[in-house]
């Protein structure tokens, strides 16, 4: 049987072997990053890394506390803490859920049928987020839920490498027509000057960016609004627009929806940019929420003077690598 101070050193030596491996990923990720703060990057990039050694600590913990290194107390806490985050990293961020939803968007007269729109956002595809395991589940998802259309609203990117056309190329086995708009992050706020990487991305993957641009469906009209924060979310030319069909509108950040001018027939906005808050802590989440969305949008369905809006949690992370009581989500809409 091994003594103590042999399994001591071993949880030692792989703790240093961990480290230093982590250090080595974030040199080597965030040189390869379209980014404009190559040391911020690093970091976030370290503790995307180093959130490995999680694993033998939560091992140590339980060792530690069987042999008396720690008192119970001690391990417990070590134990618990560790497994929480190893859920909040490795897990939750890949338990892609899937919602539905119904909305009557026509108060007039009943579709048709029913439209089945899917709508995810925020995949962050960067530091973090939009791995390919993780497009590859989303995909799978949306195609199991025939949708007749699927809607983008925004924030495709996390300061990414410049591989964005490969790393979309699962977008294409997509069987419903894929709609978009930009997000901050997409915009420069604060993400780096990538519009035109994500642009040709986007449209060699069969990605329909409409900011600025209505499509015409047999029942609705879908209107791409650009982001708020890039000062791209001017509507005051919609009473302008035909009147005579409901609309949907998609556009990042739900605040917008405080711009949406009167018009005949109420829209609904489609958004996401708030995660849903990403990390559910108690009274801590809500206050860091206020900062993300002035209006307190969070997730769901709010009402607003001239129109409703649904915000969506997204699929991707930004600031810490960590989803917590906030799965990634597809938001499947049945509209009539």
């Amino acid at each position: 049987m091994l003594s103590p101070n042999v399994v001591l050193f071993s949880f030692y030596i792989c703790f240093a072997v961990l480290a230093l491996w982590g250090i080595a990923q974030a040199w080597i990720s965030q040189s390869r990053t379209e980014t404009i703060h190559p040391l911020k990057a690093f970091f976030h990039l370290l503790a995307f890394y180093l959130s490995y050694l999680l694993f033998p600590l939560l091992a140590f913990s339980a060792y530690a506390g069987w042999h008396d290194i720690f008192s119970l107390k001690q391990s417990i806490f070590i134990g618990v803490l560790s497994s929480v985050l190893i859920y909040a990293r490795f897990i939750e961020p890949h338990c892609i859920r899937v919602k539905h939803r119904q909305y009557k968007l026509s108060h007039a007269e009943a579709f048709a049928r029913p439209i089945k729109v899917a709508l995810v956002a925020d995949l962050h595809i960067g530091l973090f987020s939009g791995h390919e395991r993780q497009l590859k589940s989303m995909v799978k998802k949306i195609n199991q839920q025939n949708p007749d259309i699927i809607v983008v609203a925004g924030d495709w990117t996390y300061e990414p490498e410049d591989q964005l056309v490969d790393e979309l190329a699962v977008l294409k086995q997509l069987k419903a027509p894929v709609y978009s708009v930009n997000g901050n992050h997409d915009e420069q706020y604060p993400g780096p000057p990538i519009q035109q990487l994500l642009s040709n991305a986007l449209a060699q993957n069969n990605v329909i960016d409409i900011e600025g641009k209505m499509v015409e469906f047999d029942d609705f009209r879908l209107i791409g609004v650009g982001d708020l924060w890039a000062g791209k979310s001017d509507m005051r030319y919609m009473p302008d627009l035909p009147q005579d069909k409901p609309w949907l509108i998609l556009s990042h950040n739900p605040d917008t929806v405080d711009m949406v001018p009167p018009l005949s027939t109420r829209p609904l906005m489609l958004s996401g940019h708030t995660h849903g808050g990403q990390v559910e802590l108690p009274w801590l989440t809500n206050y860091i929420m206020k900062k993300v969305s002035i209006l307190g949008h969070k997730h769901g369905f709010y009402q607003h003077d001239n129109a409703d809006v649904f915000v969506t949690v997204g699929i991707g992370m930004v600031g810490i690598p960590l989803r917590f009581c906030v799965p990634p989500s597809i938001d499947m809409i049945e509209l009539s």
